[in-house]
C-alpha cells in the first residue's frame, strides 16, 4: 500500500469497514487498488464511512402502511401516521441497502438533504424506515433515525417526518418535525440515488 499510512488498530479497522461496505455496494477490487495508492482518496473514503453505516433492507409493496407499521412491532405509533397521510408507492418485493448519514452536530433538514445529494444519495421514504424499523428493531435504542423523504403538513402548516427513537422504555414510530434542527445525535436514512 504505497502512499497510505495506517494507525494500526484506528485506521485498519476503518479499512476493515470499508471493505465490508464496498462489497455490499459492489466495489471491485479496481477501486480498492486505486484507493490503495492515492492517500487523499482514501482519507475521503474514511471520512465518508466514519460519517454514515449501511443496512440491507428488504421493503414489501403489498402491504399497507399499517400492515408494515404492525410488523415493526413498535411499542408507540403516532396517530397521524396513517397511509392517508404518508403514501406509499411501489410494487413488489425490493431489495435496498439504506445508508445512515451521520453528521455529529446540529443540522438543518435542508443542510441535510443537500449533503445527501452531494454524495449522490437520496432521503429515506416512509416505508423505507420502517423496513429498517422491522428487520433492526434494536437500531433505534442506539440512536434517533429519521426518513427526510416523506413529509406531511398538519393543520397549522408545520411539517412532519416519521422518525424512530427510543425514549428509554418504548420502541417508538414518531414524528419529528422538519423545520427545526437536528441535534447530533440524529442519524438520516437515505438511501443511493
Amino acid at each position: 500500500m504505497s502512499g497510505v499510512s495506517l494507525e494500526f488498530g484506528k485506521d485498519l479497522g476503518i479499512v476493515h469497514e470499508a471493505v465490508v461496505t464496498g462489497r455490499k455496494v459492489g466495489a471491485d477490487r479496481k477501486f480498492w487498488s486505486i484507493l490503495a495508492h492515492d492517500e487523499e482518496k482514501f482519507k475521503q473514503v474514511v471520512k465518508l464511512i466514519n460519517n454514515m453505516s449501511i443496512f440491507e433492507i428488504m421493503v414489501d409493496y403489498s402491504r399497507s402502511l399499517a400492515e408494515m407499521i404492525k410488523a415493526g412491532n413498535y411499542d408507540w405509533v403516532n396517530d397521524d401516521i396513517t397511509a392517508d397521510r404518508f403514501s406509499v408507492k411501489g410494487e413488489g418485493r425490493q431489495e435496498l441497502i439504506i445508508t445512515l448519514f451521520h453528521f455529529n452536530k446540529t443540522m438543518s433538514s435542508d443542510k441535510v438533504k443537500s449533503e445527501m445529494e452531494k454524495q449522490g444519495f437520496r432521503p429515506a421514504k416512509v416505508e423505507e424506515l420502517l423496513a429498517l424499523g422491522e428487520k433492526y428493531p434494536d437500531l433505534q435504542k442506539e440512536f434517533p433515525i429519521t426518513a427526510l423523504g416523506s413529509v406531511w403538513q398538519n393543520p397549522h402548516g408545520n411539517h412532519s417526518v416519521p422518525s424512530l427513537y427510543w425514549p428509554g422504555v418504548k420502541r417508538a414510530l414518531a414524528l419529528g418535525w422538519l423545520e427545526g434542527g437536528w441535534s447530533a445525535g440524529w442519524r438520516f436514512a437515505a438511501l443511493c440515488k
